[in-house]
């Protein structure tokens, strides 16, 4: 076995072997499941923290003479509890489990020799600094409050008490059990007489919460606050009070007192008040030195998009991409008449700080729904007017979209959500209009759109990125190079936002008067290249039409864009060309454009690192193509710009083919409706 280069190891439950693959990544190692496999083929076992399999783990380890790898959880999860979505870390332990302080473990091997190197420490230092201002924790999902708005009494100070669930392994592995946590809030209120004593429960202790049952036994009043992130808590505490809890290290990094009444990897190290029995012998340590040891050299860290190894801050940053759009998301959402293929699309896109959405056929079902679980209606587009009983929004693709047409249902990677007016509806003003005109764009946010606009050059990203070649042609030097981008007549864009031009060939004979000398190049839109949609009658002002090529190749050809409101004139700013606006897009008003209307409603004057800001940062909704998970605009990037298309199966292919027909017949029922 010792010659085998590779190793293999024996997973014990099904709930491991659903996460097969991460553990082999974080292994580097080969995975069968036991028992379908014989103990000599093997080199260990891998269980899961002080469960059976945990449990079965160093009893099969010990009979078979084999080793023993139990795993856990890292101390930055996710977003919320369970299984639905990856984890961003895990520990992996030779010897024991962090929070099991009866046994050695990996952590206090690594703690025995605390780390000393100063560029380590300042690294832990940062790390810390930015889980506290970005209010990290282990779990992600519960909403950021102040005390008072969580229902914590003020005008006196109060001190902190966490609860943990009854039975859980961590409570036993602190040496302690049931009636540490009434001796803990005995101690509490005898220490701190006057003080609010605030109990935080565990989200899922429900009605086995040891704290209220304590207090209950005592005859102690205490305040239990609604659910919310723990940080604030910590931070206005005046001291923390926990048995095992991880939320007594993350009150050490907010800089507050912390009395532990079991033992746990962080106790017993000159940072807490202990009261527990299993300190003595451990090694003083800094903050910085536990915190490296735990989060930097125990723990391990996936890529929530790809699985595959990163760093720490890597880990943070998706973590933030992810708590950040779902908390835009403060209500349940009711989604009315999508089709299967477009809620499949949605969901995750609209999964938010309550959950899932709920997707129901008919508005007359959706608002009494939305109105007994205070939430909201989404339709799609502008044509379907709101319902008006209850909060409702607006949905449509964002402007990094996909690789491949929305009429050929390829998976969105981006929407917009929207009040009454979505971006493209110059009737009134979206809230896109209402960040450029009034948002806050700091440098932080401006050199981050300046990254993301050199990105989008450097990989050549547009919306649909369908990368096929240009014939492009050759123009006699000196003469002007129009490129005059063709949309579909009938699209709300032009509805809703060009009240003059409303054609293309209207359009290019406009352009054609404003540059009678120029070359003009016509390139009809892609929904009309593959047939599903009407692009008008052909203009006959053109010097060219072409269907083929992408429209960045395009738009490096030309000198000027000509366009009603296509975002190709977008695309076209990025670029640094000049770009000539006949209807009321976006990116029109604000400066930037050569204006062929009058845009009284948009008076302030940006640049172009603003108008990525709220475009492209601040307004759409992001998920990555490969895990369906909420990510950075420039995560995005990346993975279109680099990723492969996943390839289907047969059946998958065929049924996607027959989906599609079906969209095609209903663009065109739709289209053929509208004047």
């Amino acid at each position: 076995m010792a010659d085998r280069a590779r190793k293999t190891y024996a997973l014990l439950s099904r709930g491991l072997w659903q996460q097969r693959q991460d553990i082999a990544r974080l292994l580097d190692a080969d995975i069968v499941a036991w028992p379908f496999v014989l103990p000599g083929r093997i080199d260990g076992f891998v269980g899961w923290g002080r469960r059976p399999s945990g449990m079965r783990a160093v009893r099969l380890a010990k009979r078979f003479g084999k080793e023993i790898l139990t795993l856990e959880d890292g101390f930055l999860r996710g977003f919320a509890p369970g299984q639905g979505e990856p984890s961003h870390s895990y520990v992996i332990d030779r010897q024991g489990i962090y929070f099991d302080a009866r046994y050695p473990s990996d952590l206090d091997s690594l703690l025995a020799q605390p780390q000393t190197d100063p560029q380590a420490l300042g690294r832990a230092r940062r790390l810390i600094a930015q889980l506290r201002q970005e209010r990290l924790s282990k779990y992600n999902n519960s909403p950021l409050l102040t005390p008072a708005a969580a229902g914590v009494p003020q005008g006196r100070p109060f001190v902190l008490l966490v609860d943990q669930v009854a039975g859980d392994a961590s409570i036993a592995g602190a040496g302690a059990s049931a009636g540490r946590f009434q001796a803990m809030l005995e101690h509490a209120a005898a220490s701190n007489p006057g003080k609010t004593l605030v109990v935080r429960i565990h989200p899922a202790a429900g009605e086995r919460s040891l704290l209220r049952q304590a207090a209950t036994a005592l005859g102690l009043s205490i305040v239990v606050p609604e659910r919310m992130n723990p940080w604030p808590l910590l931070e206005e505490a005046e001291s923390v009070y926990t048995v095992s809890s991880q939320l007594g290290f993350e009150a050490l990094m907010a800089g507050r007192p912390v009395h532990c009444f079991g033992s746990t990897y962080y106790s017993g190290r000159g940072l807490t008040t202990d009261h527990g029995e299993l300190n003595a012998g451990k090694p003083p340590a800094s903050l910085e030195q536990v915190f490296h040891a735990a989060f930097l050299e125990y723990a391990r860290y996936l890529d929530l998009h790809t699985r595959l190894a990163c760093t720490a801050e890597h880990a943070v940053e998706q973590a933030v991409a992810v708590r950040n759009q779902r908390s835009r998301l403060e209500y349940k959402v009711f989604t009315v008449g999508f089709s299967p293929w477009k809620r499949r699309a949605m969901t995750p896109f609209l999964k938010g700080m309550v959950g899932d959405p709920v997707h129901m056929r008919r508005m007359d079902a959706a608002v009494p729904a939305a109105q007994a679980a205070g939430g909201v209606v989404a339709v799609w587009g502008s044509d379907r007017p709101l319902p008006v009983s209850v909060p409702a929004v607006r949905l449509e693709d964002g402007f990094i979209r996909s690789k491949g047409l929305g009429v050929t249902l390829t998976l969105p990677s981006s929407i917009a959500i929207d009040d009454e007016h979505v971006y493209y509806d110059a009737r009134g003003a979206s809230r896109l209009e209402t960040i450029i005109a009034e948002g806050v764009f700091d440098e932080p946010l401006r050199a981050r759109a300046r990254s993301l606009a050199q990105l989008l050059i450097q990989r050549g990203v547009s919306k649909y990125n369908l990368g096929t070649a240009a014939d492009l042609p050759v123009v006699a030097e000196g003469r002007v190079k129009i490129l005059v981008p063709g949309q579909v007549e009938k699209d709300a864009s032009i509805r809703y936002g060009s009240p003059q031009v409303r054609t293309n060939a209207g359009l290019v004979a406009a352009v054609r008067r404003l540059y009678p000398g120029a070359f003009i190049v016509y390139k009809p839109h892609p929904d009309v290249v593959s047939g599903v949609r009407d692009g008008g009658e052909e203009p006959r002002d053109a010097d060219r039409i072409v269907r083929s090529g992408d429209i960045l190749q395009w738009i490096a050809w030309a000198d000027r864009v000509e366009t009603i409101t296509s975002l190709t004139g977008f695309e076209a700013l990025l670029r640094g060309k000049a770009v000539g606006v006949h209807g009321m897009p976006f990116y029109a008003g604000w400066g930037l454009t050569e204006d062929r209307l009058v845009m009284p409603r948009r008076t302030r004057r940006i640049d172009l690192d603003m108008l990525v800001a709220a475009s492209l940062i601040l307004y759409p909704l992001y998920v990555h193509p490969l895990s369906g998970l909420p990510c950075r605009p420039e995560d995005l990037v990346e993975e279109i710009s680099s990723g492969a298309l996943k390839k289907s199966g047969p059946l998958a292919m065929l049924l996607l083919g027959a989906a599609q027909q079906i969209n095609r017949l209903g663009v065109l029922l739709r289209d053929s409706k509208l004047r």
